[in-house]
């Protein structure tokens, strides 16, 4: 694989895809949960994702149960949960590992660019976020504390 362009993935309906579909445009890749007490991000995540998505920009959400269980839900259920709840409308992605021997291929490559501190490249928890450059760069890596309204300053730069 050359780029984080060509990793597989699979979107919450079960459609097969990669990360070429959204090739060219800035990128923030979030795990989420739907019972985490970082869950009302979800409302500025998607104020990022309207704010921008005209000028090349998206939120693309991985809904992950390994922090608390706190994802316990279906595809369906986190579906209409962020639907309902917050009208999410970014793109979210099958139910994801991103620790472990089973962490997805994307999450090992995220964490490798930008390990987190002390140069941990483990996810600490739910709403970790990694800022990607059009052509595949990841530039930076937020805390799941880091609110997306914080993140705006760093995405306008690389627009």
């Amino acid at each position: 694989m050359s780029t984080i362009h060509e990793i597989p993935l699979t979107t919450l309906d079960g459609r097969a895809t990669t990360l070429a579909e959204w090739q060219g445009q800035v990128l923030l890749v979030v795990n989420v949960a739907s019972q985490c007490g970082f869950t009302p991000q979800y409302t500025g995540l998607e104020q990022l994702w309207r704010s921008y998505r005209d000028r090349g920009f998206a939120v693309l959400g991985f809904p992950s149960n390994q922090f608390g269980a706190q994802e316990p839900g279906d595809a369906s259920e986190i579906a209409q949960f962020c639907s309902r709840t917050y009208d999410v409308t970014f793109p979210l992605f099958a139910k994801t590992d991103v620790n472990g021997d089973d962490a997805h291929p994307l999450y090992r490559v995220l964490k490798k660019e930008k390990p987190g501190l002390l140069g941990s490249e483990a996810i600490k928890w739910n709403f970790t976020k990694f800022l990607v450059a059009r052509d595949g760069r990841v530039l930076e890596r937020y805390a799941p504390n880091t609110k997306p309204a914080e993140i705006a300053k760093d995405i306008e730069r690389v627009l």
